[in-house]
């Protein structure tokens, strides 16, 4: 049995830890697979995302539970594929800072969209992610495995945010609401520095 206590503690933990504030420098060091799987760590705008959309699907219920992830998944890799292809995507880096604060704002308010809509809000934010950590590929990168690496790490984040909808809903109304503000503040952030 799992100590509320504890499980509040570690949430609180993962949220202050310091960690990049963004994590696209541009700096083009990712080579493969471990570098794939461990980029979305290490910046909470993608962290973030990933584990609100969980946190979303959760709370859909049913087949969004599945369907909202691997939508997410199946548009970050098109993300990347138009990233790969030398196919620019006008303000990619906007789009994602907004993606984190919709997420929050979507966490917060519990959004009851349809099937079909939720999918394609999530869709939209993948899309500039995975532009996003296309670009911050080297140019000797294996490209499969660092994308192999950074869809596997998406969804495990995206298990995460669904296994926290498992948590008491006392706890779990204090995680959501911890996510959203980290959002909220993320996303203006990044915002208020495009």
């Amino acid at each position: 049995m799992i100590n509320n206590k504890h499980t509040v503690t570690l949430f609180a933990s993962i949220f202050l830890l310091p960690i990049p504030v963004f994590a696209h420098l541009g700096i083009g060091a990712d080579h493969g697979f471990d570098e794939g799987f461990i980029h979305p760590l290490l910046g909470p705008d993608h962290l973030l995302v990933m584990i609100a959309v969980g946190l979303w699907a959760f709370g859909l219920g049913g087949r969004a539970r599945w369907l909202l992830p691997l939508s997410f998944l199946s548009a970050m890799a098109i993300g990347a594929g138009l990233a790969f292809a030398g196919i620019s995507v006008a303000y990619p880096e906007f789009w994602v800072a907004l993606s984190v604060l919709v997420s929050g704002i979507i966490v917060l308010r519990e959004w009851r969209l349809a099937l079909t809509q939720a999918c394609f809000v999530a869709a939209l934010f993948a899309l500039s992610h995975g532009f996003v950590h296309a670009l911050e590929i080297g140019l000797d990168a294996d490209r499969t495995h660092y994308a192999l690496g950074f869809l596997l790490s998406t969804a495990s984040l995206h298990g995460i945010g669904l296994a926290a909808g498992l948590l008491s809903p006392v706890i779990l109304k204090w995680t959501r609401a911890a996510v959203a503000i980290s959002c909220a503040a993320v996303g203006l952030t990044l915002l208020l520095g495009a």
